[in-house]
């Protein structure tokens, strides 16, 4: 059943491609046009093999199903969905193909081309869409158009909970399929609304669709080499709006469409969220100040940076590489904290810090007053314990993870600064990170090897980990487990 549902899953990822060779067929770009149809005669050999080998596929499907689901899906459509670049010649090594593509799915951002305006216009339309399609999941989007079958049959639940970013998995409605067609009506309204700001704004449609679809995404490939740094204060304040939109717990949106508002203003999340956003751009703003003409613009670079950083988004306006060493700490801290969960963003996810300090808070409670009962809650409901097992859980393997790939990467002898900032870049889905690969850099000095550790980051870090660790693990594989 696994491979029945990834059939679906390529056939869908043939049909999202399509768009993009129509925009090279267009603009006549021959080798991007070889590319596209080499590659949909591949993945179309090999979803079919798929579908008809897997005909009499059980109906059945467990927890550790949907992971391992999960897990492969986002790895073969990441393996063939870069074959364009690769059969094109555009991108002649496959391991930078492959890290490109898993950089656009995961919506990273990190990018190893050295020169982006040199790129295929099909090509570079398939590389920002990609940040719209993962961004929501596209399992998620598979659930929302396709039936996989009757009732009680386990996909939905177990398919939504393994992909969807956060500690837990809510219903916005009962059905779970209806919850993921109302979550993509409001990621497509929000992506429209988007693209017609930044079309009001003046610039094109080709690189409005594609801005507003890495935004979306919270992805941050950009079409030009310098990202964002040459457009207007209208389109990179367009921009830090909807970056900042993006963020939020989409059962927000939900909530206010149905005129919930008490219950959309007050959730904790979001008041902790917007609470951390203000004050990363008055802090930045009043420490970069002496370094741009006017309040406005330090003001504007400042709003921009928090926005890209925690939304993890990954566009950038000016070089913060040349800000204080203070203010790059707080980007790298920002980097970590990320975005809301239920978010297209990444990164550890508000909600995992408000329960971190209500833990904290709850065990020097016990050591005061061991006699007494205390319980952690989020918006007056009580935090199952389970919850906060698994979110402590969270935090030690993403500890473990980072640490091993700063290790790993650091073999190729790069200075400390940008190894720490790729790792951080990569695992919580941010794009740039600091020194070699800051906003004005990127990825393509680093070895193959290193090139593959940071793409198993991207995709432990979207994926949350764990559906990324249970694929790779024996256990899994073992028969009667």
């Amino acid at each position: 059943m696994i491979f029945r549902i990834i059939s679906y899953i390529l056939m869908i990822e043939i049909v999202l491609m399509f768009p993009a060779l129509l925009i090279s067929i267009a603009e006549h770009e021959s080798a991007a046009i070889h590319g596209y149809l080499w590659s949909f005669l591949i993945m179309a050999i090999v979803a079919a093999l798929m579908f008809v080998l897997t005909r009499n596929a059980r109906k059945g499907f467990n927890s550790r199903d949907g992971f391992v689901t999960t897990g492969l899906t986002w790895l073969i459509m990441s393996a063939l969905g870069c074959l364009p670049f690769f059969i094109s010649g555009e991108v002649p090594n496959y391991v930078d193909c492959l890290f490109e593509m898993v950089s656009g799915f995961t919506t990273t951002g990190s990018s190893i081309l050295t020169n982006v305006e040199a790129l295929d216009k099909g090509l570079l339309w398939w590389r920002s869409f990609s940040h719209w399609v993962g961004g929501m999941g596209i399992l998620v989007f598979m659930l929302a158009i396709v039936p996989l079958g009757g009732r009680n049959q386990g996909f939905t639940m177990h398919i939504l909970r393994a992909e969807s970013p956060g500690p837990s998995v809510g219903k916005v409605v009962p059905r779970m399929r209806k919850t993921a067609s109302i979550l993509y009506g409001i990621y497509i309204g929000l992506t429209i609304a988007d693209i017609l700001f930044l079309r009001a704004g003046g610039m094109n449609w080709f690189e409005s669709c594609c801005h507003a679809f890495g935004t979306a995404g919270t992805g941050g490939f950009g079409v030009k080499n310098d990202s964002y740094m040459s457009y207007s204060p209208y389109e990179q304040y367009v921009t830090t709006i909807f970056m900042l939109l993006f963020s939020v717990n989409f059962s927000i949106y939900f909530m206010i469409l149905t005129k919930h508002f008490k219950e959309a203003f007050f959730d904790e999340e979001f008041k902790a969220f917007w609470g951390i956003v203000a004050a990363c751009i008055i802090v930045l703003t009043i420490n970069v100040r002496n370094l741009y003409p006017t309040l406005e613009e330090a003001f504007r670079h400042s709003a921009f940076t928090t926005a890209t950083i925690l939304s993890t988004t990954g566009y950038a306006t000016t070089d913060f590489n040349k800000w204080s060493a203070f203010a790059k700490a707080l980007i790298l801290l920002m980097m970590c904290l990320g975005a809301c969960a239920g978010s297209t963003g990444g990164g550890i996810k508000t909600i995992r810090t408000v329960l971190l300090c209500k833990i904290l808070r709850r065990n020097l409670h016990k050591n005061l007053h061991p006699e007494e009962v205390a319980v952690v809650e989020v918006n007056g409901r009580r935090v199952d314990e389970q919850i906060i097992r698994n979110t402590e859980a969270y935090l030690i393997a993403y500890r473990v993870i980072v640490i091993a790939a700063f290790l790993l990467v650091s073999l190729d002898g790069f200075d400390v600064e940008t190894n720490l900032s790729a790792v951080l870049a990569t695992f919580n889905n941010i794009g740039p990170g600091l020194g070699a690969v800051g906003p004005t850099g990127n990825f393509a000095a680093y070895s193959n090897f290193a090139k593959l550790v940071l793409t198993f980051c991207m995709l432990a870090g979207r994926l949350e980990i764990y559906p990324i660790i249970i694929f790779f693990s024996r256990k899994t594989w073992k028969k009667g487990r």
